[in-house]
């Protein structure tokens, strides 16, 4: 489970099991989860996050979207 950045207390990863599915990124702070797809970029899951802090992430997201897609292309491939 590869943590590609951490901005302070979210965590940016994927599971390194995960081939089957489109590009991805979970995000994690305690027990908060969320799951965004990077191309395009759209919320997939979302657990106990609030919509303020999602919109909050999803920015994130695209800000840091090839950095991402690279860690992702790298571990998990096409």
């Amino acid at each position: 489970m590869p943590t590609i950045l951490k901005l302070g207390a979210y965590r940016f990863f994927f599971y390194s099991n995960e081939k089957g599915e489109p590009p991805h990124i979970h995000v994690q702070r305690e027990n908060f989860l969320a799951k965004f797809w990077l191309n395009p970029i759209a919320l997939a899951s979302s657990k106990h996050f609030s919509s303020h802090e999602l919109r909050m992430l999803s920015k994130y997201v695209e800000q840091n979207q090839k950095l991402f897609m690279e860690a992702w292309n790298e571990h998990i491939g096409n």
